[in-house]
């Protein structure tokens, strides 16, 4: 290594140093421990574009170990991305471009938003899953339009999460050998030493689950062998796995202990740093030696960046509708046909099957799995083939009983462009991948989540398998649309919405049982959240029924015993809550009129989130309690999902609510 790199090297260490110490808040022992291989990464290996941060054949990189963000924000500014000195001493205040930790779309060659520990690493399986699934598929002869690498560096702590174990299996399953991930091993975690919570053997774990795997002795300064390990790893058909021993903090005073995980160094320790590492720059001052180092790396990357374009140009004009694919956000959803009749009875995962498979017809990038529950969730893609290692191009993938892991790999392969992908289970276990969930909902990420038995419905699987409170949790998460459509014109009409969704995530909510096809869903204008099924013949109706999924066609028999005792209600389908939520006011008022009190919810789920549309003088037939083992019609008529027992409650509101007027 020459002296001018390792000046570099020391640049970056002293730079993340000296942000933290400015914004006296951040971690700062992996932002000087893994300063050398986040060097020899990115600039002897990555492939990227500081002025194209999106180029979709630029190597990928995830910082699994996201609180070492200073030392990302350091490599970004010195490769010239959209980050200056002013950036970086306003790390960690509000509204900077440098945040606590990595946020996609808030900073420039950010890939991934990391924090949350092991999901950096389950994405950056996803971006090689897609990295190896789109190569299959858009690759020509004579044009590798996708051929690039994906790069982790994680710690400690991200390989003690239970997801990186199922991340380790399912890359090595999926034999992503473009996968490379550097492992920070400084033996120490926030609370202390390593060997307080664990002593496993990093080196059988990840070559038991199919890696390669290199070890680097020296990664406070060897340079060289990390490069070469990096470079040996691009020769082997696994994904690799290279452990790079560190000395956490290396060069301070606190070295080697937890003392300097996670908070600034201080005024005295700062100053012995720069002392070991004969620093005598002031802060955030740089010579030109410095500059010049990442400057030569950067002038070789875009020689191979403008090497590409001028291949894609030729691609586009050879093969132009494969090169538009790689670039459209939307699915194209336009053609959907539905093939059910009115008064035909289809539960809303198989109505949902019929509409994937006519997506994925339309959409050669659309792509997805199942969490081992393909078949009953009804998500396989018939006559498309399985994703492996042997058959890159297959359009299934089974991620096995890996929700989580599934849910991250998912995000990743949303992340990485030119495709878009979906990922299934039973509602009731998407508490397993509900940080993945978050973490899509926050990075503005496409990703499709299908969550099916919906319902105490379920019923034989008893209430270990029957979801009470998902619903209701997952409308508490912002930026999220959760979609419980009626029957099967809704689920079509939540495919269009789906497809249409370029900036949030979807879980699409589908039903075991059988439902109606019903004549008032025709044309559901879902995309607004909710909308009139069915009105009142008066002017101003006695009343509003308000449902969602499988408790609509409820709710319009309801209406309909009602209107023989001459109550006239007005029946409301509402699939999308926070859609209805962003409608105008106007819209809203129209639906659910302010004048109108008497209203009645009906839900098969936790009643909380209804109760600020039925208001205080309202009520909401919903599910408090979990759910029991056994027949699943008898379970819903116990707990009160039938007509004459809802006819009931509503016309108990109507006494109750008149009463209060007398008095």
């Amino acid at each position: 290594m020459e002296t001018s790199e390792l000046q570099a090297v020391n640049a970056l260490r002293i730079l993340s140093a000296d942000m933290i110490e400015n914004a006296n808040s951040g971690h700062p022992g992996i932002a000087i421990d893994a300063a050398p291989m986040a060097f020899s990464l990115w600039e002897h290996n990555m492939n990227f574009n500081p002025q194209d941060p999106k180029w979709i054949n630029r190597d990928r990189f995830v910082l699994s170990a996201g609180h070492g963000s200073a030392l990302l924000y350091s490599l970004l500014y010195f490769n010239n991305f959209d980050l200056n000195i002013e950036d970086l001493k306003n790390f960690r205040h509000l509204g900077s471009k440098t945040p606590g930790h990595p946020e996609y779309g808030e900073t420039a060659g950010v890939d991934a938003t990391t924090g949350p520990l092991s999901q950096g690493l389950g994405m950056a399986v996803g971006m090689a899953m897609a990295e190896k699934h789109l190569a299959a598929i858009y690759n020509e002869p004579g044009y590798k339009v996708i051929d690039h690498y994906t790069y982790s560096i994680v710690g400690d702590g991200d390989l003690m999460e239970g997801l990186s174990e199922e991340s380790l299996n399912l890359a090595g399953d999926k034999g992503l050998s473009k996968l490379i991930v550097l492992y920070d091993s400084n033996d120490v975690s926030l609370d202390g030493p390593l060997n307080l919570s664990t002593n496993e053997s990093i080196k059988n774990r990840v070559k038991a689950a199919g890696w390669d795997y290199q070890r680097i002795e020296n990664g406070n300064t060897d340079i060289e062998g990390i490069t070469r390990a990096i470079e040996y790893a691009k020769t082997t058909d696994k994904p690799s796995f290279i452990e790079i021993k560190t000395t956490i903090g290396y060069g301070t005073p606190q070295g080697g202990s937890n003392a300097v995980h996670g908070s600034p160094l201080g005024e005295k320790n700062l100053k012995e740093m720069k002392e070991f590492y004969n620093w005598e720059l002031p802060p955030f001052e740089f010579n030109q030696e410095i500059y010049q180092v990442f400057e030569k790396f950067l002038d070789k990357k875009k020689e191979k960046y403008n090497k590409w374009m001028s291949m894609f140009e030729k691609y586009q004009k050879e093969y132009p509708e494969k090169a538009y694919t790689l670039t459209v956000s939307k699915l194209n959803t336009g053609k959907l046909k539905n093939p059910y009749r009115v008064g035909e009875k289809v539960a809303t995962r198989v109505a949902s099957q019929t509409f994937l498979q006519q997506v994925a017809k339309y959409n050669p990038e659309f792509w997805g799995g199942a969490a081992d529950l393909a078949s009953s969730n009804k998500t396989y893609l018939a006559g498309d083939g399985n994703f492996t290692k042997e058959n890159p191009a297959g359009r299934n993938v089974f991620f096995g009983v890996r929700e989580f892991g599934m849910g991250a790999a998912l995000n990743g392969m949303n992340l990485h462009g030119g495709n878009r992908a979906f990922g299934s289970t039973f509602l009731v276990f998407t508490d397993y991948l509900r940080a993945s969930v978050r973490l899509a909902a926050l990075m503005h990420v496409p990703s499709i989540f299908i969550g099916s038995h919906d319902s105490i419905a379920v019923g034989e699987d008893g209430p270990t398998h029957e979801p009470v409170e998902q619903l209701t949790s997952f409308r508490a998460m912002p930026n999220l649309n959760v979609i419980r459509p009626a029957d099967a014109n809704e689920t079509m009409a939540a495919w269009k919405l789906i497809g249409n969704s370029t900036n949030r995530p979807s879980l699409l909510v589908t039903t075991r049982q059988a439902l109606p096809v019903l004549a008032v869903t025709q044309n559901a204008p879902i995309e607004k959240g909710a909308y009139i099924a069915e009105d009142s013949y008066k002017e101003i109706p006695d009343g509003i029924l308000i449902a969602s999924g499988s408790e609509l066609a409820l709710a319009l028999q309801v209406r309909k015993i009602l209107l023989a005792e001459d109550i006239d209600v007005r029946v409301v389908s509402m699939p999308v809550q926070n859609l209805f939520d962003e409608q105008p006011l106007e819209y809203q008022e129209k639906v659910l009129p302010p004048s109108i009190s008497k209203r009645l919810a009906i839900e098969m789920g936790a009643s909380m989130s209804w109760y600020k549309y039925v208001g205080l003088n309202g009520k909401v037939i919903g599910v408090d309690k979990f759910g029991e083992s056994g027949d699943g019609l008898q379970i819903v008529k116990d707990y009160g999902f039938t007509p004459d027992h809802i006819v009931n409650e509503f016309k108990s509101l109507q006494y109750e609510s008149r009463r209060e007027l007398v008095h």
